[in-house]
């Protein structure tokens, strides 16, 4: 019976050079294991893309103030959220006032006079 595997005693040695078709074939296995290997990486790297984004994008939105509080009699004319904080101009008996407000717990953080009569 005839051995398949040819590794009887007339057998060539372990450490014989490969054949040219042979040398040829493992090539041909190296680039398609390095393609498939890419393509691997490059769909890892987009699954871990993709779930950075997400965490990113549903971050809860910055708290902001349900009220604040201007002079009695007051007239608000503008109010900006800008900077992480709240801009409210406001007239009150002639004078024009900016206060700047703390936007997430309403205290007032500072003012400036625009106009006096």
């Amino acid at each position: 019976m005839s051995d398949p595997q040819n590794t009887g005693p007339d057998a060539p040695p372990a450490d014989a050079p490969l054949t040219p078709e042979a040398t040829a074939m493992f090539a041909k296995a190296r680039r398609s294991f390095g393609i498939s290997i890419g393509i691997l990486l490059l769909g890892f790297m987009a699954i871990g893309i993709a779930l950075v984004y997400r965490v990113m994008r549903d971050s809860p939105p910055p708290q902001i103030v349900a009220g604040i509080s201007v002079p009695a009699g007051a007239e608000v004319i503008a109010a900006v959220m800008a900077d992480g904080a709240l801009n409210v101009t406001y007239r009150l008996g002639g004078t024009v006032t900016l206060a700047v407000f703390d936007r997430s717990t309403g205290a007032q953080t500072g003012s400036v006079v625009i106009a006096a009569p």
